[in-house]
């Protein structure tokens, strides 16, 4: 939200309040970390007179965890706190506030670990973040305001300094460009589609590659000017009377996202299966149980391996929505059935929202229970869009999750393994929530308590590292929910570039596992796009085909879609013992599967600015191709890098053009790197130790590097673990740790030597 006109004036109807000066300043350290306490009135103090009629504003520093200093401005500290808040973890670790000295440095201080906020005291008011010895960014005498407004409504606002060549990334799934600078940001869930500047996801977190990230820890509206009311600054601002953000310092992006997801939650594991091919009734199309078993037998006998079958809205009775009640016309035997399905190996998912539709039984039946949100009049409240009449399930209420789970439990018990939780963004705030919450923090915070009370239940009925969704709506904190969708894009290959951006901007926004649906969600992909987008969302860290009103089976297209699809599917469960590792740091270090080039490559200018590609973790780059005739344009760092599909090389740092049928496209794997490959391709859940390849590329003289195979159980154990050396001309690879004694091989530039389970070293050359 703007505020000023230009750089002197302020907009008609606008005043605001800055700090002028500081009066005091008070010191602690706590059991709880350190705080400084600053006291700022609007101008400076010279006589006992210019106290009077004079506001003040206070800031207070605080070290919740090393590395992290947090702020909270204020004006008047007596508003209530209605809630809900984030849960941000506190880990106090090395921290010290210090106060000035008397005809000393004019300079208040706190540290938290290798950050410190130094407050000018003395002249106008200046807070310098510092790390590594520079300073990362800053507040200035013109960065805190206290607004008011003619209509009554007060905000704060901070703006922290951007440097020359300084990039601004995050602030959830965005769909615009991918580097937020010169963007006006709202944080406002909204059911918007993929094509625009709305987002499901919206994140009150920016990462910048000038060494920090900044939280603002409000669920509420939160409005970002990054570099558009001054274009020096980020400004963010927000309704009321305080202000409560934190500056993160890390060394790399990396660690950024680490501490990040240390303070609003990691990301749980997910299961093994969860990484295979879901497939999809879609949204409109006409289905039953025939339909589906044609769709899965119609897979096997393409040899297209299939792990989760997803059932959308239309297996429940339409204006229903949600009753959890099998449409009796379409499927009149669903535990049959399901256990049909689940006899085939597959998982099963099932399509849910919160909203609960008047004619639905359970409205009735919520209604009377006090469980659904209402009007301040004590009406229920209720609207016609999406299902006649619907209500909203109060999630605030603790009666009323609970009772939501137990309807979601007997859906479990027929066979169901886990859910699509869509929607939770169409919020309203003119109504009263059980718990007395503030309407307008509630709006973007309802996505979280219904994300988190779904996966709770099939935490506690399927038990941890079995429970997944696939959700649409989220902010701080729902990575700890996975796994999240791009949502309803537009079937082309400009919305395919989009939903990548979106991706990219929630992968620096502290989320670990992002899916799309392949081929687009609205309209029916042409078989390019289709085969073009396969390759794509097979390479992502989770994978489904899904569409509105036409189907997704590959067959639906051509020949070609069929062989494409096999090609890839099976060549992602092929990678399982690589991204079983990519979830496990997701898990334990908040870094995404699917990583924009700049936080592997942080260093690397170009790469800083780069978002039609992507790293698959560490090793692997992607780049998805966007046209019908397969030219494709690509930056490879610096390095030989290796196209896994044809073992050719090529040379960085440069652009590289080139032409790719549809069974193909740019994925490359760093120089230097070991890549696991599993034995089989034909499902992801199998052991991924047992026959394991482990293929070296472009090895320097002097290499040395551990590689950790996890246990598909994917529950943090360690399935097998080697140490590869290179000295000269070879190579030993020495296998140091394993659950069983199972066969292993090493494969370097096309040639491979084998292990049988007894052999714990093998010397290759190279």
């Amino acid at each position: 939200m703007k505020f000023t006109d230009g750089y002197w004036q302020v907009l008609p109807g606008v005043s605001i309040l800055r700090p002028g000066s500081v009066d005091d300043v008070v010191a602690e350290d706590t059991a709880d970390g350190a705080r400084l306490t600053v006291f700022a009135p609007t101008a400076r103090i010279q006589t006992r007179g210019d106290t009077l009629n004079r506001p003040q504003v206070t800031v207070t520093f605080d070290t919740p965890a090393d590395d992290v200093v947090g702020v909270r401005i204020e004006h008047f500290q007596g508003v209530l706190d209605r809630g809900p808040s984030f849960d941000v973890t506190r880990t106090p670790g090395d921290a010290k506030a210090i106060a000035p000295v008397v005809d000393g440095d004019p300079v208040a201080s706190i540290t938290s670990g290798a950050l410190t906020a130094r407050v000018s005291t003395d002249g106008a008011w200046g807070v310098e973040f510092v790390a590594d010895g520079r300073v990362l960014t800053s507040s200035t005498p013109r960065s805190v305001g206290i607004v008011s407004r003619d209509d009554g409504r007060s905000f704060v606002h901070e703006q922290l300094t951007l440097g020359v060549g300084e990039h601004v990334y995050g602030l959830g799934e965005r769909f615009g460009p991918f580097v937020k600078n010169g963007q006006s940001i709202d944080i406002w869930n909204e059911d918007g589609g993929t094509a625009s500047d709305q987002a499901y996801k919206n994140v009150p977190f920016y990462l910048s590659d000038a060494g920090y990230g900044v939280f603002v820890a409000h669920p509420d509206r939160v409005s970002f000017e990054v570099g558009t009311e001054v274009v020096s600054r980020t400004q963010f601002s927000v309704e009321g009377q305080h202000l409560q953000y934190y500056v993160i310092y890390g060394a790399s992006p990396a660690e950024i996202l680490d501490k990040l997801t240390a303070l609003t939650g990691r990301p749980a594991r997910v299961p093994a299966w969860s990484y295979g091919l879901w497939l999809s009734t879609s949204f409109t199309t006409d289905y039953d149980e025939q339909t589906v078993t044609g769709f899965i037998d119609g897979m096997a006998e393409r040899d297209i391996p299939l792990s989760v079958f997803h059932f959308d809205c239309f297996w429940m009775r339409q204006f229903h929505w949600c009753d959890f009640v099998w449409d009796p016309a379409t499927f009149p035997d669903p535990e049959g059935m399901l256990a049909r399905l689940r006899a085939k190996g597959l998982k099963i998912s099932a399509w849910i929202n919160p909203y609960i539709a008047q004619r639905s039984h359970l409205f009735a039946e919520a209604r009377e229970l006090g469980y659904l949100v209402t009007t301040p009049q004590g009406d229920v409240w209720q609207w016609d869009m999406w299902q006649a009449g619907m209500a909203l399930v109060d999630f605030t209420n603790p009666d009323a999750a609970a009772w939501y789970q137990s309807k979601l439990k007997v859906l479990l018990d027929q066979g169901v393994d886990c859910f699509k939780t869509d929607f939770g963004e169409r919020i309203p705030t003119d109504v009263v929530w059980h718990d007395g919450s503030d309407p307008q923090a509630m709006h973007n915070y309802y996505a979280h308590l219904y994300n988190k009370c779904v996966f709770d239940l099939l935490v506690a009925e399927r038990g941890e590292g079995e429970a997944v969704l696939f959700a649409r709506a989220a902010t701080a904190g729902g990575q700890q929910f996975p796994v999240h969708w791009g949502g309803d894009c537009e079937s082309t290959f400009v919305s395919m570039a989009e939903s990548l951006r979106g991706g990219l901007s929630l992968a620096l926004s502290g989320f670990g596992y992002w899916s799309h649906d392949i081929g687009g969600f609205e309209g029916t992909p042409d078989p390019a796009v289709f085969k073009r987008w396969a390759a794509f969302g097979l390479l992502s860290s989770h994978s489904r085909l899904h569409g509105s009103s036409s189907y997704r089976v590959p067959w639906a297209f051509d020949d070609e879609a069929v062989d494409v699809t096999r090609q890839f599917t099976r060549l992602k469960m092929s990678l399982m013992p690589y991204l079983g590792r990519l979830g496990e740091l997701a898990h334990t270090r908040g870094l995404p599967v699917m990583r924009p080039m700049m936080l592997e490559l942080p260093a690397d200018r170009t790469a800083a600015t780069v978002d039609t590609q992507y790293m698959l973790g560490d090793s692997l780059l992607v780049a998805p191709v966007f046209s019908a005739e397969g030219t494709v344009s690509f930056y490879v760092p610096e390095g030989t890098w290796t196209h896994l599909l044809s073992g050719e090389t090529v040379v960085g740092p440069r652009w590289v053009e080139e032409h790719h049928g549809f069974d193909s496209l740019p994925l490359l794997v760093r120089p230097g790197r070991v890549l696991p490959v599993g034995a089989r391709s034909d499902r992801p859940d199998y052991d991924w130790a047992d026959g394991v390849t482990l293929r070296l590329f472009e090895l320097a003289d002097g290499h040395s590097s551990e590689v950790v195979v996890p246990s598909s159980e994917h529950d943090g154990d360690v399935a097998a673990r080697f140490t590869v050396e290179r000295t000269g001309g070879s190579v030993e690879v020495r296998r140091v740790e394993s659950q069983r004694r199972s066969a292993w091989a090493v494969e370097v530039g096309g040639a491979r030597v084998e292990a049988d389970g007894e052999d714990d070293v093998l010397v290759v050359q190279v």
